[in-house]
């Protein structure tokens, strides 16, 4: 179980106080979702839609590099 789960409405990360996701929950998230890649896009989508709400002060261009823009 991670520790590095989305403190919300900052979204900040739980296990290490950055932004989330951190370089750690992404390394987990990969293993995760290893073999469902479009599992992976939509659940990241759906985070970053949450986000967008809480954090509307923030760049949408800024957003989407930190929830999609690291997904190949």
């Amino acid at each position: 179980m991670t520790t590095h789960h989305p403190i919300k409405p900052a979204w900040t990360c739980g296990g290490c106080a950055g932004e989330w996701p951190c370089q750690t929950r992404r390394w987990e998230l990969r293993a995760e979702y290893d073999r469902a890649p479009v599992s992976f896009a939509l659940y990241l989508a759906a985070q970053l839609v949450g986000a967008t709400q809480d954090l509307a002060h923030v760049p949408a261009g800024h957003l989407h590099h930190r929830f999609l823009g690291w997904v190949r």
